[in-house]
């Protein structure tokens, strides 16, 4: 598909504003009527002492420092009928993966867009465009690509050479994996030398909490809340921190919340209608998947929860989708070959779901 874009500006009651007109060959012009950047959330620290004005180049006593915040880039549709989505990455990750595919084909932002949904893309605190932490972090410059490859469900690696799981819908080639293992986004606030992803679950979801809030105040719409592995646990605790969680659609996190957390206490509070997506090569009879028994685990976990959450009066289901015969999807399931497939998938439970 052959897609042009141009940026026109248009003058509303003295106020530049940019349309950007995707003109493509199978779809209609999507224009999107706003869009920006903004940070929401976050701490300001002080360092002791007085500041030196006249030194001011290497002084850094009585001075601060604004952390630990969410970054937000957002667009809104002018073909504008659904609840805004916003979207929370995992580890290593950034709101890249949303944006686009590692072969180049649209991402979930776009087709969002164009189903009339404002989306709402963060960069979560210590990360990406959020970098800027009250915590130092120790960054390994270890080479670790198979491990995350064969981690994510890929495939793996076998006698010098990236391999596909059988049926995969991964972007196949060497230029799409180099675009994908380059979209790895260290966190500047982990010790990753040591190995322990100590990422602060509690700072994140406060900052997410918050550009939800932003969301709600620029709109007066409540968000559903679309997360990723790693970033669906401070996708649960962010229900303890704002009331304007629509729903929440969790792909492949990392866990599901523990019925006696006060995370799950919150979600089941404001009735949050809940979906879970798990993709293929999950369970013990992948025997040449390395991370299918781990990802099974995580799976039993979504069952756990659900059965504890709908037998309390609420909303939840996990979708395992080769069971819906949506086949060969890893744990980017939204940027694989059919994730346009998936994305119908998550708006028709959507639909299904709006409180």
């Amino acid at each position: 598909m052959t897609v042009k874009r141009r940026i026109a500006a248009l003058t509303m009651t003295g106020v530049l504003a940019f349309s950007l007109l995707a003109e493509c060959s199978s779809t209609n012009t999507l224009m999107i009527a706003d869009q920006g950047i903004f940070s929401a959330g976050g701490t300001v620290t002080t360092s002791d002492g007085t500041f030196d004005v006249d030194n001011y180049y290497t002084s850094r006593e009585g001075s601060t420092s604004h952390v630990d915040h969410a970054n937000v880039f957002y667009q809104i549709p002018e073909e504008e009928n659904g609840l805004p989505m916003v979207f929370l990455h995992g580890y290593g990750q950034s709101r890249m993966g949303w944006m686009t595919t590692p072969d180049g084909r649209e991402g979930w932002s776009d087709m969002f867009l164009k189903k009339g949904h404002s989306v709402w893309l963060i960069d979560q605190p210590r990360r990406g465009e959020a970098g800027q932490t009250s915590v130092a972090g120790t960054i390994s410059t270890e080479p670790s690509d198979q491990t995350w490859y064969t981690q994510f469900r890929i495939g793996t690696y076998r006698e010098g050479a990236f391999t596909y799981n059988e049926g995969s819908q991964f972007p196949v080639g060497e230029d799409a994996l180099n675009q994908f293992l380059r979209q790895m986004t260290p966190d500047t606030g982990m010790d990753s030398v040591s190995g322990d992803q100590n990422i602060d679950i509690t700072v994140v979801a406060q900052a997410v909490a918050a550009a939800i809030d932003e969301v709600y105040e620029r709109t007066g719409k409540e968000s559903i809340l679309v997360t990723h592995s790693q970033g669906g646990m401070p996708g649960w605790e962010a229900a303890r921190y704002t009331d304007h969680i629509a729903s929440i659609v969790a792909i492949e996190p990392g866990m599901a919340p523990a019925a006696d957390s006060e995370s799950y206490a919150a979600m089941l509070e404001q009735e949050i209608p809940v979906a879970l997506y798990y993709g293929d090569y999950i369970g013990e009879e992948f025997t040449d998947v390395p991370a299918a028994g781990m990802w099974s685990m995580m799976a039993s976990g979504a069952d756990a929860f659900t059965e504890a959450y709908t037998a309390a009066g609420a909303t939840s289901t996990v979708i395992h989708l080769p069971d819906e015969g949506i086949t060969g999807n890893d744990h980017f399931m939204f940027q694989d070959r059919n994730n346009d497939v998936i994305a119908d998938h998550v708006e028709a439970w959507i639909q299904a779901n709006e409180k």
